[in-house]
């Protein structure tokens, strides 16, 4: 009979569980927070309507506005071009580096679930191995009542 793992060697082997998001957090540079925080607010419905209407007004107001007071000339509007992509070449290499992060952060999550389950793996075998040797203790028990 296969003697079952000890309790104690088994309590002794025992690590605290890590809180990976924690853990993530704290490691992030002030430059990588301030990308998370960054691209937080750009992945809205707020932001989204926000240059919709800095647009719809900036359009509006060079088309309809008189030409004395306009600034940006229809039909090229170049300064507004510009701007939107100055937008664009800021936040493009911001939401790839978030990405990225985001990517390390599901690979630490993955590697701690694992450690997880490979400890609670242990832990049932070494539960179902003591209650298989208190069965077979329990058998041979009985048996020798029966005689």
């Amino acid at each position: 009979m296969k003697q079952p793992l000890p309790l104690a060697e088994l309590k002794k082997a025992r690590k605290p569980i890590r809180d990976i998001n924690a853990v993530y957090k704290e490691r992030l540079t002030s430059l990588e927070r301030f990308a998370v925080w960054i691209t937080k607010r750009v992945g809205t419905m707020g932001f989204l309507l926000l240059i919709l209407t800095w647009t719809i007004l900036w359009l509006g107001w060079n088309v309809l506005a008189p030409s004395e007071l306009t600034f940006d000339p229809y039909p090229a509007f170049v300064l507004w071009l510009l701007i939107s992509n100055m937008i664009q070449l800021f936040l493009m290499p911001m939401l790839l580096i978030v990405q990225n992060l985001q990517g390390k952060h599901a690979e630490a999550r993955a590697e701690a679930d694992y450690e997880v389950n490979t400890k609670a793996e242990r832990e049932v075998e070494t539960v179902l191995e003591h209650l298989e040797n208190q069965n077979e203790m329990t058998l041979a028990i009985l048996k020798k009542l029966e005689k």
